[in-house]
């Protein structure tokens, strides 16, 4: 699986834009704020149907316009597959595949699989535990359709509850017929994503071990646990224990939304005890195990973007990083930099060919 060709109208600041990719190591130098990760995140918005960077999808309106298209054309297992992106200000988001308008963006998901390496990752071990339940659903979502319908549905009934609650709150009613409903249903949705999870987190930190070993050559033991209020019963229970303190919130304070990953080296917490460098090859760790699981599981091998990468570890970990992704196992890539010349020097050590791309 590789993509073939890419063409951005009105997409971020590309007004207009063309490319033809090699199907191994695909390279964007220039400046900071030039456009090359913009390219990175439009092959993104082809695979998942959204922004790495942002949640809002107006927003990747180039400024000035009303309007942007991605196109891409892919190799699927010798097929050709035309994949389009748009959206209109003011106007509902259109994915089409073959010309084909999806009637539910949700079935995209998983046909394109991709992993991503940003800066922003930095966010997995400091920022909330948000931050890390969207990564860890972005890669289950991927290889498991169940997964994302039981997550969608999950989310739905959540926002009916705490909508709920805050009309019981400001009617002062004690009625908690509806929420009791909505309870079961909640608990319902909740099971099979607690038991993906865990099922997925027994499989994960076995991958991220083993990279984690390569990348830090072996010097350090580094550990990836599931937190879940699922641990301690049903979410039935959990919501009736929780029943007091969500009605004077006025929000779902249990369940699986609340669920967490714990990052640890050496037993100690990464976020407070982990070095710049320990963090970041934590992160890399992390996201290389994304790939070889989606890899595993769908038997495709994911686009793997790698963001100003350069800027992230030192130079014996990159050259660990770059000959671990540029095998052969690990399929198309695109890269980032800011040094022109540099992604060819290195990889030319490595004995791989680089197709550059300049801004």
């Amino acid at each position: 699986m590789y993509l073939k060709q890419l063409k951005l109208f009105h997409f971020k600041n590309h007004t207009e834009a063309e490319f033809a990719f090699s199907e191994e190591i695909n390279c964007f130098t220039g400046p900071n704020g030039s456009g090359k990760t913009n390219v990175l995140d439009a092959i993104h918005y082809l695979s998942l149907s959204k922004s790495y960077f942002s949640n809002t999808d107006s927003l990747n309106i180039q400024e000035g316009q009303h309007y942007f298209t991605i196109h891409g054309v892919f190799d699927l297992d010798g097929y050709e597959e035309a994949i389009y992106c748009g959206l209109k200000q003011g106007q509902k988001k259109i994915v089409k595949r073959n010309q084909k308008e999806y009637q539910r963006i949700a079935d995209h998901i998983g046909l394109i699989p991709i992993v991503m390496i940003a800066p922003g990752d930095q966010e997995l071990i400091n920022g909330s535990s948000e931050v890390r339940r969207k990564f860890l659903d972005s890669i289950i979502c991927q290889v498991n359709r169940d997964y994302l319908q039981n997550l969608t549905a999950y989310q739905r009934v959540l926002q009916q509850r705490n909508a709920l609650l805050k009309q019981l709150a400001a009617s002062r009613s004690s009625d908690t017929g509806t929420l009791e409903i909505l309870d079961e249903q909640l608990n319902a949705y909740a099971s099979p994503i607690y038991q993906s999870r865990k099922l997925f987190l027994e499989e994960f930190k076995l991958l991220f071990n083993h990279y984690y070993q390569i990348i830090t050559d072996g010097q350090e033991d580094a550990s990836v646990l599931y937190e879940s209020q699922l641990e301690q019963g049903d979410l039935i229970s959990l919501l009736h224990r929780h029943s007091h303190r969500d009605k004077l919130l006025q929000h779902t304070t249990a369940g699986i939304h609340k669920d967490d990953l714990e990052f640890l080296i050496g037993g100690k917490s990464v976020r407070r005890f982990g070095s710049q460098g320990q963090q970041k090859s934590f992160v890399v760790s992390l996201k290389l195990a994304q790939f070889e699981y989606i890899k595993q599981l769908t038997h495709k091998r994911p686009l793997l973007l790698l963001d100003d990468i350069f800027e992230k570890l030192d130079d014996m970990r990159m050259e660990r990083l770059l000959a671990l992704v540029s095998a052969e196992t690990f399929g198309q890539l695109f890269v980032t930099d800011t040094h022109k010349g540099r992604a060819e020097a290195v990889f030319g050590k490595l004995n791989k060919q680089v197709t550059a791309y300049h801004f």
